[in-house]
């Protein structure tokens, strides 16, 4: 699904969708309408959170990934295993055994998104040192707070650290590094294997700098079961380059761990992010210097694409990281010198722009007249938000009838007291005869 030049990859299976409404109460930005029986995506103010996925009863809505056989069209490929993949699996599975058993999916390198977090964690500790104002700096690691921001909350958006997440940091330095090794950039396919909807979308997001970044999106779904399969199989663990910090950053907190900062406030969930970046708008919040927001509850290993419990796998990952080594000076050092020789880490990667805002009307005359329409008609509706009439809210089905789109009556109690009153009309027409026939109706004498 693309608006204008924006891919989403969040879509709608018509056939499985019933019109239970379930997904238009959990959408953060009332992206979702029920029209004619079946769910309808408003394109424009949808964040690829995947809130809809996760509560759809139907399975009606999905993620649109690549199918494992585009490896095919690359002579070199490289997995990007996010780290809420390692999550997925039981303690005892090393991460060096998951990835040797990736390698025998088709891949031919591995390159750990957990070691590019080690270093935009680095980059990101020295950019808030730097950088005295804005206060609460806001990490853009998880593309649908992102999005969020853009949505509803545009004012924020000079909050965002201009820092490349770690999944295009980890895209550029493994091309990089197959560079180096003497492959072509156009023989070289990057996989991001994804625990979640909203990574997928950011991958497919044009790209101003050269070389490009990922090429393909698998998800932790299509994945698992096959590593799943492969892991009796393998014979010796790979190495791990990631730290415990790195690797940390697959769950809530993790990646304000990595900061070694105490000033900072860690919010998972959609919903109570939407509620602390209200306080944020309102000018709150500006002693924390840094907020780390996760659009899903327990950070990526709760994301709507991964298989395991999010409170399971938030615990394993927190054990896979404390079998990880911790980063000694020495590696600090690494990473620095890393950086320098990167200093695409502080780009402008951020999308600095807000999406298309919603708006009554184009012309500001036209936009007030609705406002006031939009008022009134949400003061005679029953303030309920039931959603029977396919809106999330009374607010957004007055919204939907002063642009036309939807009808008073659509709501079921302005429909029963429509109907009432009709009906009583009718039964007054119905005592009346025509004079010619009788009448029980009195009348006046002509003398009086």
């Amino acid at each position: 699904m693309v608006v204008g030049s924006y891919f989403h990859s969040v879509r709608l299976d018509v056939e499985k969708c019933r019109g239970c409404t379930n997904c238009i109460r959990r959408c953060p930005t009332e992206a979702i309408r029920v029209r004619d029986g079946k769910a309808r995506i408003i394109e424009d103010r949808c964040i690829d959170c995947g809130e809809c996925i996760r509560v759809c009863p139907n399975q009606a809505k999905i993620a649109v990934s690549d199918h494992p056989d585009r490896l095919k069209e690359f002579k070199y490929t490289i997995a990007l295993p996010a780290p809420s993949l390692y999550g997925q699996f039981p303690g005892k599975i090393s991460i060096g055994s998951i990835h040797a058993a990736l390698l025998r999916l088709g891949f031919d390198r591995i390159f750990e998104v957990a070691f590019a977090a080690d270093l935009v964690s680095t980059a990101t500790q020295q950019y808030i040192t730097s950088t005295p104002l804005p206060r609460p700096l806001i990490s853009q690691a998880c593309p649908a707070v992102v999005s969020l921001i853009q949505v509803k909350f545009p004012l924020l958006l000079n909050h965002l650290i201009p820092i490349d997440p770690p999944m295009d940091a980890a895209a550029r330095l493994a091309r990089d590094e197959a560079a180096a090794a003497g492959f072509k950039p156009e023989d070289v396919g990057v996989f991001f294997i994804s625990p979640c909807p909203a990574k997928i979308t950011a991958a497919r997001r044009p790209r101003p700098h050269p070389p490009a970044g990922v090429d393909g999106v698998l998800t932790i779904r299509q994945v698992y079961g096959e590593i799943h399969r492969m892991l009796p199989t393998v014979v010796r663990d790979l190495p791990v380059r990631a730290t415990a910090a790195g690797i940390s950053w697959g769950r809530s907190g993790g990646e304000a761990m990595a900061l070694g900062s105490a000033n900072t406030l860690v919010v998972d969930g959609i919903h109570n992010v939407i509620s602390v970046l209200a306080e944020v708008e309102m000018g709150h919040l500006t002693e924390i210097d840094f907020l780390e927001c996760q659009a899903c509850t327990g950070g990526c290993v709760g994301g709507a694409l991964t298989v395991t419990n999010p409170h399971l796998a938030k615990a394993r990952l927190k054990q896979q990281a404390g079998t990880a080594r911790t980063a000694d000076q020495g590696q600090r050092e690494h990473f620095r010198r890393l950086l320098d020789g990167y200093r695409w880490f502080q780009s402008s990667q951020v999308a600095s722009q807000p999406r298309q805002p919603f708006s009554l009307d184009k012309d500001v005359a036209a936009a007030i007249n609705k406002l006031e329409k939009l008022e009134k008609t949400l003061a005679s509706l029953p303030g309920l938000d039931c959603g029977s009439c396919g809106a999330p809210t009374c607010r957004a089905l007055a919204e939907d009838i002063v642009q036309g789109l939807s009808l008073e009556t659509d709501c079921v109690f302005k429909l029963r007291e429509k109907v009432s009153k009709l009906a009583k009309e009718v039964m007054e027409l119905a005592s009346l005869v025509p004079p010619a026939m009788g009448s029980t109706r009195e009348t006046k004498p002509s003398g009086e």
